[in-house]
This record gives C-alpha cells, structure tokens and sequence, in this order.
C-alpha cells in the first residue's frame, strides 16, 4: 500500500512540474515582476506561433485558431498579466511589461524561431517583446491594429478616456465593444464580447488603456528590424505610409464584412490569411 501510494505521488510531483516545460498542455511561468504568467502549448513546427489577446481579452479568444495551425506549428497562446489565469500585483501596466511577460514565456519554452500575432492592444505588446528577443523574433503579426504609427494622443485626451471608464467601466466598456463590430455581426457573439470584456478587472482595464494610449510606436519600432504584416478589418483605414516609414517592412491585408474582431467573425477567412502570411515570413 505504501509502495502505491509513494508511485502515485511521484506520478503527481512529475506531472506538475512537466506543467510548466516546452510540453503541450497548459503552463506558467514567473514574469520580470514575479507575477505569474499562464500559457497554453499545443501542436509542433517551426516557426512557433505565439498568439498575443488584446486589452481585457484573454488566450480564449484564439480558440479558433489554436487547432487549425497547430496541426502544422507548435501554437502558444499567452494570458498577459491581470487577464485570464494569470496573476495580479503589478503596478504598471504598460506596453513593455505585456511585452516582457510575454518574452518570459518563450524563453521559458526556449522557442528558436517565433512569430508573434497580436491582436488589438496585443500589436503594441509583440513589438514591445520582439525588442527584448530579437534574436528569436522572425516577424510580427498585427490583427486589427497598426492603424497609424504617427497616432499620438495627448496627456488630455488620455485622461478624459480613462475617466470615462474610471466612473463606469461596464458602461464604457459596453459601448466601446458595441462599437466596433459591424452593424450585422452575430448577436450572440456580440453580447458574448461584451459580457466578457466587461466582466475584466477595471483596475487592469483602466492601467492598460493607459499603457496602450502612451505607447510610441515609433520609438520602439527604432529596435525592431522584422517584417510586420497586419491582418486588419476595412472597417478602419491603414496608414501605409507611417507603417512604411517606422517598419523595416509594412504589409496589409483587409477582410471585408467583419469588424475588430477578424477572429471569431470570420475564422476561416483569417486563418486562410495568416496561413499565407507564415508562408511569406517563413522563406
């Protein structure tokens, strides 16, 4: 009896600590600020693919995504710091420590040659960790995002955003989301987002809004020498131009008939364009 019982404990103590390895499967890994990272792995191939949510979203939003490719790539989705089953306790919540956390998670993977896709607030996070791993990063991959290089907001314009979203949350973040799906998108997938999105920490909320509205692209991209796709909804205009001038190169596919959120809109369409796009980066 004590012979099985002292099996299934080091069965136990062997799963958990292979929970945090290159394995697939879910695993965590300690950030800069020891806030503790969650991450999923599935599927195997280079380059990795390591997918990156935007701001109050979390590594569910990629759910279709993860099974399609990771019948040809390993696929790492990440929940940055404050989202999803990822840990509190950080003060800042700013671009570069999105980015740091999610540098964390491929060293601790040791992923050779990677390709980082970020959607929304995530497209400023890639760029942030491509800077802190260049030696990994083979190219980056907005989705609905990179919209204007040159955009820059003022300490005005920042403050009355947030207290907009300082005094009702909910609120804000319901209309925000509303507004930025197409006007005959799914309903239920609509309210899903909504209720989703609403449901996140505001203090998290409010930090990285902050962060994302601070964030000078055209600073970090001075770090930054891969290519630089977007995937981006036709809803908004691209400015090419600025892409060009800050990227070492700027590319942009549209999809038409979807709004922010390209992928859970229109999956198949998405998948079939980030499939071209690895291609491309990948010769």
């Amino acid at each position: 009896m004590k012979k099985n019982s002292m099996l299934l404990v080091i069965t136990l103590s062997l799963s958990l600590s292979l929970s945090g390895c290159g394995r697939e499967g879910k695993g965590r890994v300690v950030s800069w600020d020891n806030v503790a990272i969650s991450y999923d792995v599935q599927g195997k191939g280079e380059p990795a693919l390591v997918f990156v949510h935007g701001w109050s979203c979390d590594k569910s939003y990629w759910r279709l995504q993860v099974p399609y490719f990771a019948k040809r790539y390993k696929v790492v989705t990440i929940d940055l710091a404050g989202h999803g089953e990822s840990g509190l306790g950080r003060e800042s919540w700013t671009m570069e420590a999105f980015g740091k956390d999610v540098a964390a998670v491929i060293e601790k993977l040791d992923l050779g040659r990677v390709i980082l896709i970020g959607h929304s607030m995530g497209g400023p996070v890639i760029i942030e960790a491509a800077r802190k791993i260049p030696e990994r990063v083979i190219g980056l991959v907005g989705v609905d995002t990179y919209l204007d290089f040159e955009r820059q907001y003022t300490e005005e314009q920042i403050d009355a955003t947030l207290g907009r979203f300082k005094a009702d949350f909910v609120g804000s973040t319901s209309k925000l989301v509303r507004g930025i799906f197409v006007p005959d998108a799914d309903p239920a997938l609509v309210e899903w987002v909504v209720r989703d999105m609403s449901s996140a920490r505001p203090e998290v909320g409010v930090g990285a809004m902050r962060g994302l509205l601070s964030f000078d692209a055209k600073e970090a991209l001075k770090e930054v020498r891969v290519p630089i796709y977007c995937i981006n909804s036709d809803m908004r205009p691209v400015n090419l131009e600025a892409g060009r001038r800050y990227a070492a190169s700027f590319e942009v596919k549209l999809m038409s008939g979807v709004g922010h959120f390209v992928i859970l809109e229109d999956a198949e369409t998405f998948n079939r364009l980030l499939s071209e796009t690895i291609n491309e980066l990948s010769w």
